[in-house]
């Protein structure tokens, strides 16, 4: 297959799953790697923790990083790769990577769909909202990006997540591959820098059998969340934000909502 022909059936692959397929990350094939060996991860689309890898191409993101200590630089790679992150580090430490999508779009043409998400996602509003302004039913449309990161651990994986200025953000308050971890994990999660309180976080516990059990939890009054985890066990945690898009109804066919979905993924260690 040409590189022509291959980049055509990925993007044409990638805008039939949107319909269907909600959750975006970053999958590392290892948590946790020998100082020295690449950090590999792809990055998918799916549910339930299953997806579909996507290559690396740079007009699909507006940020594609990678920091470990207090170093911090562009992921680099080829047009198509994938997975669309293959780095080796310096020293050791916990590695954190993050992207921002550029903004894509979906388009709603059965109106219990959209009323379906707006609950999965808790936003018991929305309809209302959507009713009162009077937005078509039959067709409309949504702008939506992503803003993920993972954390791997090179070596024994010492070290602290941060915020990185994403718009809408979690961050680790604890590693989870350290030795005194115990086994509850603390994330806050942010939106435009700021804490986004008694938010929805789904999770995602995907057991060492491959079998993912979800649930849901809320953040504080601080925008805090603390959740039980397992050893052996990996982890996508997924917020959403959705507001009306800015520019509604500038155009008649632009996008009348707008989302911003926040993922993390780590894993737990089996053993110490």
């Amino acid at each position: 297959m040409s590189f022509t022909r291959f980049a055509l059936v990925t993007a044409l692959t990638f805008t039939a799953t949107l319909a269907t397929a909600h959750e975006f990350w970053l999958d590392p094939e290892k948590y946790q790697v020998d100082i020295g060996a690449p950090v590999i991860a792809n990055l998918r689309n799916g549910q339930e923790f299953e997806g579909i890898s996507l290559a690396y191409f740079p007009n699909r993101f507006t940020r594609f990083d990678i920091a470990i200590g207090d170093l911090m630089g562009p992921v680099p790679g080829r047009l198509g790769d994938q997975p669309a992150l293959r780095m080796g580090l310096p020293g050791e430490g916990l590695a954190i990577a993050v992207y921002e999508a550029t903004p894509s779009i979906v388009t709603y043409t059965e109106w219990d769909k959209f009323v379906d998400f707006a609950a999965h996602k808790d936003f018991p509003d929305a309809v209302a909202d959507h009713e009162a302004a009077g937005y078509s039913k039959e067709k409309f449309t949504e702008r939506y990006t992503r803003h993920v990161k993972t954390l791997v651990a090179v070596g024994a994986g010492a070290g602290q997540d941060r915020a990185f200025g994403l718009e809408t953000e979690f961050v680790a308050l604890t590693n989870p591959y350290t030795p005194g971890f115990d086994g509850q994990m603390r994330v806050a999660l942010t939106y435009e820098g700021a804490p986004r309180a008694d938010a929805q976080i789904e999770v995602f516990d995907r057991a060492p059998d491959d079998s993912v059990t979800i649930t849901t939890t809320r953040t504080d009054a601080r925008g805090e969340a603390t959740i039980a985890v397992a050893p052996g066990h990996d982890y996508l945690f997924d917020a959403v934000v959705l507001r009306p898009a800015p520019d509604a109804g500038a155009a008649a066919e632009g996008p009348v909502w707008e989302t911003l979905w926040a993922a993390l993924t780590f894993a737990v260690p089996s053993s110490r």
